[in-house]
């Protein structure tokens, strides 16, 4: 003999087994908050190399297609100075060193905006050494 169920008194629909209370229960580890921006050291220093690229290729032509390359530190010593920049004229390359870019700052002036203009200072003169003329004329025409 087959017993029957009695029917259910509620008529509300029935939420899945997977939601909690306040729909939650079931959400996998993939949703999460939005992460904040990567603003690191190194971010930083890739952006400010990047920008003063870009406003040095959009007034020089003969850095159009250099590539400009960043490195940790020089693979060779060169003497009692610790190079900033390496210039591969054969290969059209500017390689930028971050480390003595940025650790290499005077006293007292370890901060953001010091670094940032180290860094672009670095770009510029890298760029001047490179095309054989003096930092200062890279902002003007030729």
């Amino acid at each position: 003999m087959h017993r029957r169920r009695a029917a259910r008194a509620s008529a509300a629909p029935r939420r899945g087994a997977r939601h909690g209370r306040h729909g939650r229960l079931g959400r996998s580890d993939v949703v999460r908050p939005p992460l904040a921006p990567l603003d690191g050291r190194i971010d930083r220093f890739d952006l400010a190399v990047g920008t003063a690229v870009e406003f040095l290729r959009g007034t020089w032509t003969e850095l159009e297609d250099v590539r400009f390359e960043i490195g940790a530190m020089p693979m060779r010593e060169t003497g009692d100075e610790v190079p900033r920049w390496y210039l591969d004229r054969e290969n059209r390359r500017i390689v930028l060193f971050r480390l003595p870019i940025e650790r290499l700052l005077p006293p007292g002036h370890d901060d953001a905006a010091h670094r940032r203009m180290a860094i672009e200072g670095a770009v510029f003169r890298a760029a001047a050494e490179y095309v054989g003329r003096e930092p200062w004329d890279l902002g003007h025409d030729h």
